[in-house]
């Protein structure tokens, strides 16, 4: 929900990263914290830890071949430590501080200032939680965001070139996405149209245009997705694709990292409301259906064009439901998160047969073809399943505490178009960079006759497997 301003809309109601945790001068109500609150997010920030390691490994891991399996176990855990460390000394700062429309400051680089009395605005006025819940739910969401990509060009690459590019992609990339998008004065600096002008101002670049994205499908899908796609175009194939028969080595793991990810993301998409309360239980909703549906719509056009059902194609399918809903799951009613899991699972089903083929890429494990495209399709669909007339919650505005009477979905979808677009160019330009500055210094690519033998043994020094 949100407050209107001329072309800027200010104030969406229930946006993942949006809660700003500086101290609020005057607020209108008095500021307290609950107990219940903060237990449902201290369970959120599990339920996405445990999407991550093992959810996204062992889901990527059963994709791969078995001498690559510990490489991709390895990397999923490496990634989300590093990330961790990025995130408590500058990146929680640069994300949810004031700066510019573009980055926040330093002010609490390596956490500084904040203490257990310490607390984060939600999305009702005068209701908070610790600070340092907020600040460990939001890394859990940081961590994963770089782990996603490694999938588009997974087999292939160094390990030594991973984390270089993580750590350049996660400062330049994921930073600036997420205070654009989230980044906000909180509920209760908007007492009056005045205030919540100039609360407005100090918003992130996308927030004050308007851009919904409840739990991450432009900060963290689209961005992800992206950012894949660029990868596997700069490193190439992998030796033999297209050629020999390259199939996943144990789609059992791949169901199993596939379940762990659809539990985690309750914690991802719920957790994202910051309260526990009715519009935490549509979100839970939303997940569930949105998933169940794009399971079925994959399934079942696999089955149409292939002529059987894969195990691979529903796990998939999914996946891309829960991309999908990510940023539309706090407006939309449960039939439209139906509706777009319908939608998603075909059109990801045909991004990663028809449209990987055509275009001749090798994204190894579909990250782009999944969260990129799912991650435009969510985002996007959000302005229509938004809609009150579609079943959605509308818009809210907190001058008036009340929600909008005349919800738009085209003005809206122009809105989300901008946060799609800016997601595209700025991961992009940010990934070519990265990739490239990876590859002059490391160089990105093992050696054929690594790529041969496996990343496991000639990277690690260990195996997934012993027989």
């Amino acid at each position: 929900m949100k407050y209107l301003t001329g072309m800027a809309l200010f104030a969406l109601f229930g946006l993942s990263g949006m809660a700003f945790a500086e101290e609020v001068a005057a607020p209108a109500v008095q500021a307290t914290v609950n107990k219940g609150d903060t237990a449902w997010m201290i369970v959120a920030t599990v339920l996405v830890a445990l999407m991550v390691i093992p959810g996204l490994a062992l889901f990527y891991g059963g994709m791969v071949r078995a001498k690559n399996m510990l490489s991709i176990l390895m990397q999923v855990f490496v990634i989300f430590s590093m990330t961790a460390i990025m995130w408590a000394t500058f990146g929680y700062s640069v994300a949810f501080t004031e700066g510019n429309a573009f980055f926040g400051g330093f002010s609490k680089a390596f956490l500084q200032g904040i203490t257990p009395d310490s607390m984060a605005a939600t999305f009702s006025k005068g209701a908070y939680v610790p600070e340092f819940i907020y600040v460990a739910f939001q890394l859990t969401f940081s961590a994963i965001t770089p782990a996603l990509i490694i999938g588009a060009f997974a087999e292939r690459v160094k390990f030594s070139a991973v984390l270089l590019f993580t750590v350049i992609w996660f400062s330049f990339c994921y930073l600036p996405m997420a205070h654009m998008v989230w980044y906000w004065a909180g509920p209760d600096a908007y007492t009056d149209a005045a205030a919540a002008e100039t609360a407005g101002a100090t918003a992130g670049f996308l927030f004050q245009k308007g851009a919904l994205d409840f739990a991450g499908g432009t900060v963290v899908h689209i961005n992800a997705g992206i950012a894949g796609l660029v990868g596997c175009l700069m490193i190439g194939k992998r030796i033999g694709y297209g050629k020999e028969f390259i199939a996943p080595h144990s789609v059992t793991m791949n169901m199993i990292g596939a379940s762990l990810l659809w539990i985690g993301w309750f914690g991802f998409n719920a957790g994202s409301n910051l309260e526990a309360n009715g519009l935490a239980a549509l979100v839970f909703v939303n997940t569930l259906l949105a998933a169940a549906a794009a399971t079925l719509a994959w399934m079942g056009a696999e089955w149409a064009v292939r002529g059987k059902p894969s195990m691979l194609g529903a796990t998939s399918g999914a996946v891309a439901g829960l991309v999908a809903i990510t940023p539309a799951c706090g407006w939309s009613g449960p039939m439209g998160a139906i509706g777009l899991g319908l939608v998603v699972g075909a059109v990801c089903f045909w991004s990663v047969t028809f449209l990987k083929h055509a275009l001749n890429y090798d994204d190894s494990l579909d990250a782009f073809g999944v969260h990129g495209v799912g991650g435009i399709i969510g985002a996007l669909g959000t302005a229509v399943v938004a809609s009150p007339v579609l079943g959605g919650t509308g818009v809210w505005d907190y001058v008036t505490n009340a929600t909008l009477p005349d919800y738009s979905v085209m003005t809206q979808l122009a809105s989300q178009a901008w946060g799609v677009g800016i997601a595209i160019v700025w991961s992009g330009v940010v990934s070519f960079i990265a990739f490239k500055i990876a590859d002059v210094a490391l160089g990105l690519r093992v050696s054929e006759a690594t790529e041969r033998e496996g990343l496991d043994v000639t990277e690690h020094g260990e195996t997934a497997y012993h027989v």
